[in-house]
């Protein structure tokens, strides 16, 4: 039904009413806006990065063939926006290897992360993901906070799925560790 409702707008757009956008800016401003900052780590360049993603998404609307859902084309765009902006500034990144693979489940071996799920708790977690190197932000930002998919997030950073597996499992050991920091005795009381 969303899925739907995007199209409605995009055809719109295409169809040469251009005010039909906002929706779909409204509608995904703000994961795009969080998106990029969790790439670029600087309010104005992830402002800059989703605006930039915007305009670019709106003057190649007409090559968006509906393959994937609109969300999964328009972080795309932000993803490889962000990680150009990040090069300009020559910011190193690390790649991280596979051998963890093995260990990766779709559950969260971490009943913490689970359970933590309002008011000032989401705060911690916030903070938590915010402490993390940006990848791995990233990633558990479109897995748990967006709901994106494995596949899903494969498109959007180019990653494979097995890459993106060990990326998870290693970024929420990462969350847990920085939840317990954060959390200390609050973390005990929920397991």
């Amino acid at each position: 039904m969303d899925k739907n409702s995007d199209q409605i707008y995009i055809d719109k757009v295409l169809k040469g009413d251009t005010n039909a956008f906002a929706y779909l800016i409204n509608k995904y401003k703000d994961m795009a806006y969080t998106l990029a900052i969790k790439i670029v780590k600087n309010h104005e360049d992830a402002e800059e990065v989703a605006q930039d993603s915007f305009l670019k998404a709106y003057e190649k609307l007409d090559s968006f063939k509906g393959n994937s859902k609109f969300s999964t084309w328009l972080y795309t765009i932000v993803y490889r926006n962000a990680i150009t902006k990040i090069r300009k500034k020559n910011i190193a990144t690390s790649d991280i290897d596979d051998y963890v693979m093995d260990n990766y489940s779709e559950g969260s071996e971490f009943p913490q992360i689970e359970a933590i799920k309002n008011g000032e708790q989401q705060k911690y977690v916030r903070e938590a993901i915010n402490r993390l190197p940006e990848k791995d932000a990233l990633l558990i930002t479109l897995f748990y906070m967006n709901e994106s998919s494995v596949e899903e997030i494969e498109q959007i950073t180019n990653l494979t799925q097995s890459n993106i597996k060990v990326k998870l499992f290693r970024a929420r050991k990462k969350l847990n560790t920085e939840l317990s920091f954060l959390l200390k005795e609050e973390v005990k009381t929920i397991l």
